[in-house]
């Protein structure tokens, strides 16, 4: 079984492992024997002595011990538990006459004491309910470490000084209600970035509600905003709530603000100022408590100066901005992304892989990546579904990605018919197809050689090679 600390698999399916201490080792055989038919994986200490020692060297689910043994007694294994595995229950077994000392371990974290002689049903289903309640502790633990890893500042990947910086206004800005301008351009994870301002700040309890501007119509975007009663307009057959109200306590991310109408404009400066809104079609006031952080692939310094962007509400938002930098600014960090990404989602996918091919890697490091982050987690993504042997190679890759490492196999003479000339404007499965060709006749139809010069695998070269019918 693997260390509870960092189990990951279906806990219900996995036994439960019990220790269980008690110098009377037929008693103490006899607890296993009952335990084992409820998917138990027991081990038996025959002392206090022996059973500390086992806490020690291994980790446990459930610990049994009875309450008086020799020099290390039922509450000493209690104390070592707690210590050395604080996730186990502990189960204390006592005689009538020491129902003091059994209250005692419970006030000091036994799980429940049972009274000898044991009832072996009772027995079962104390285990059963320690351990359910161990399974759930997990779970909750496994499932803040997942929101940790999503939405903690240890999802913003990166260890270039760009990243290091965002992380660190990200930890001052996090727990105040600032608002907070996030300028990058499309796919640098603007997004991401603002999840982990709200996880990370006092309102992580209450809603994180996004909103893409440039998504809505100008003509339901401030009902989207606001929301609106009855009647306000055609088709408004009933009362809407707005993404203000639903973020109510928590967190508003409004993601290419700068596409925001002049008219829209001018009630959200007055909402950030009063902290309240006014549904369309209403008059009450609404009083608000939303954290507003606000997105932007525009520059809104130059919106501002060419009047389509208003002075007044550009100061509102920007009162810390981060600017996230593009992925070729940042390409040490190509690394780091390419592995959380691969391992994200093979794991959503269910698949095992080892890992990228050379050539793939050197391609992925090598591209520019318009896209940024969002377009480079498309591309493993893409090479994860097409891939049939564990390894993440170059056909996988986007054709303008994969010819970044067909430099690698010498030029043919340019003036040659057929050179390489007479691949310009042709589609790439024939340059794809030219330069396999081109290695094999280099290389004398040796095909490792080829895949080497390459640089893929043998059988992705093997598969091109039918593929394209080629005769060497």
């Amino acid at each position: 079984m693997a260390d509870p600390k960092s189990e990951t698999a279906d806990l219900s399916t996995i036994p439960v492992r019990v220790l269980i201490v008690d110098d009377d080792e037929g008693h103490a055989q006899a607890v296993a024997e009952a335990l084992q038919r409820i998917n138990c994986d027991c081990r038996v200490a025959g002392s206090g002595e022996r059973g500390a020692q086992m806490i020690h060297a291994e980790s446990w689910d459930v610990i049994v011990t009875d309450l008086r043994m020799g020099e290390i007694d039922g509450l000493e294994i209690l104390r070592l538990a707690k210590e050395e595995l604080p996730d186990a229950e502990v189960i204390v077994l006592t005689g009538h006459g020491s129902i003091h000392s059994a209250v005692t371990a419970m006030q000091h974290g036994a799980y429940t004491y049972l009274t000898k002689p044991l009832d072996i049903g009772e027995l079962r289903s104390a285990v059963e309910k320690a351990s359910a309640r161990l399974r759930l502790i997990r779970r909750n633990a496994e499932l803040r470490r997942s929101l940790d890893e999503r939405f903690g500042f240890e999802g913003v990947i990166g260890t270039s000084p760009q990243m290091h910086s965002i992380v660190e206004i990200l930890k001052n800005v996090a727990p105040t209600d600032i608002t907070v301008l996030i300028q990058g351009e499309n796919g640098t994870g603007k997004e991401l970035v603002a999840r982990a301002l709200h996880q990370n700040s006092p309102r992580k309890n209450k809603a994180f509600v996004p909103l893409n501007i440039s998504a809505l119509p100008d003509s339901i975007l401030e009902s989207e905003l606001f929301g609106h009663e009855a009647g306000a307009f055609t088709g408004a057959q009933g009362r809407r709530i707005g993404k203000f109200e639903h973020a109510n306590g928590g967190t508003l991310f409004l993601d290419e603000v700068g596409e925001m109408p002049m008219d829209t404009q001018v009630k959200l400066l007055r909402v950030l100022e009063d902290r309240k809104i006014t549904r369309l079609g209403a008059n009450d006031e609404l009083p608000i408590n939303v954290r507003l952080v606000a997105a932007t692939n525009a520059d809104l310094q130059k919106n501002v100066e060419d009047g389509k962007f208003r002075e007044d509400l550009y100061y509102r938002l920007n009162v810390v901005t981060i600017y996230l930098p593009p992925l070729r600014e940042r390409q040490g960090d190509i690394p780091l992304l390419m592995e959380h990404f691969l391992r994200e989602m093979s794991r959503k996918m269910g698949r095992e892989v080892q890992g990228f091919s050379r050539a793939a890697r050197k391609a992925l490091l090598a591209y520019h990546w318009p896209g940024n982050i969002r377009q480079l987690k498309n591309v493993i993504e893409r090479m994860l579904v097409l891939d049939s042997d564990g390894i993440l190679d170059i056909d996988g890759l986007p054709p303008e990605i994969s010819v970044l490492v067909r430099d690698q196999i010498p030029e043919p003479d340019v003036d040659a018919a057929g050179g390489s000339d007479s691949l310009i404007g042709k589609p790439m499965t024939e340059v794809e197809k030219y330069y396999i060709l081109r290695a094999l006749e280099l290389t004398d139809g040796n095909r490792e050689e080829a895949s080497r010069m390459l640089e893929i695998g043998e059988r992705t070269l093997y598969r091109k090679i039918k593929e394209y019918e080629l005769k060497r």
